[in-house]
């Protein structure tokens, strides 16, 4: 399994930023500056959660396995700050990404107003459990989860980068998780186990989680984890 921080893309992110530089004057008045009763275009990001927020909701350690600890290299957040969400691509999606921690990239997304995710491994780091919450304006997180649904069938199969293995894809939509769930998952005839994703959408919140954990390809450790997280969020 080929873990994935967004911990360098959160940077180039930032990086781009633009400042803002303010002029202030006195005394004066601006003919062609708009009238206070003109409309200001609604902010897309209005009532999202920055990742610092989003960061107290993950899941706590005592949501995992027993014995499972965080991984420090694999835990990252957007900050204070909501950034602007990316145009989605169109193209074929990189299927591999399914492979990985923050695979919601895969639905075309590379960056959401917010994130925050952490992962969990065993001692022998041969098992992984992986938490993300991504904040999105409304039409995308709907539109998010649309196209994770369509990942499933554009990604059926594919060539792991590991194992150089053919890895089938199935999915399925999910009931009683949030206000839309669809759960996939990953086989392959040359892994001792499989990967069950999960993504949530709660509102403006994308919940994706990732597991290997126990010998059901992770379906019930991600099922709870799902749960856990969306329980948090409704507080």
């Amino acid at each position: 399994m080929r873990l994935s921080s967004r911990a360098a893309t959160l940077l180039a992110v930032a990086a781009a930023l633009p400042l803002a530089l303010t002029a202030c004057s006195t005394g004066s008045t601006d003919a062609s500056a708009p009238s206070a009763k003109q409309t200001k275009a609604k902010d897309p990001n209005a009532g999202l959660l920055t990742g610092a927020q989003l960061k107290k909701l993950l899941a706590p350690a005592s949501a995992f396995p027993a014995g499972y600890t965080v991984e420090d290299d694999n835990t990252a957040d957007s900050g204070a700050e909501l950034l602007s969400t990316s145009a989605r691509k169109t193209t074929k999606p990189d299927c591999v990404s399914l492979e990985s921690t923050s695979w919601i990239q895969v639905t075309g997304y590379k960056n959401s107003s917010s994130f925050a995710q952490n992962d969990y491994v065993n001692a022998q780091k041969t098992e992984e459990v992986a938490q993300e919450i991504d904040e999105f304006p409304a039409a995308q997180a709907k539109d998010a989860m649309k196209q994770i649904e369509a990942v499933a069938t554009r990604c059926a199969t594919f060539t792991d980068t590991d194992a150089h293995a053919k890895v089938k894809v199935t999915g399925k939509a999910t009931a009683g998780l949030g206000e839309e769930a669809y759960t996939m998952t990953l086989t392959s005839g040359k892994w001792q186990n499989g990967t069950t994703l999960v993504a949530a959408r709660s509102g403006s919140s994308v919940v994706t989680v990732l597991s290997t954990a126990g010998s059901d390809n992770g379906a019930a450790s991600a099922k709870k984890l799902t749960a856990t997280i969306l329980a948090g969020l409704k507080k």
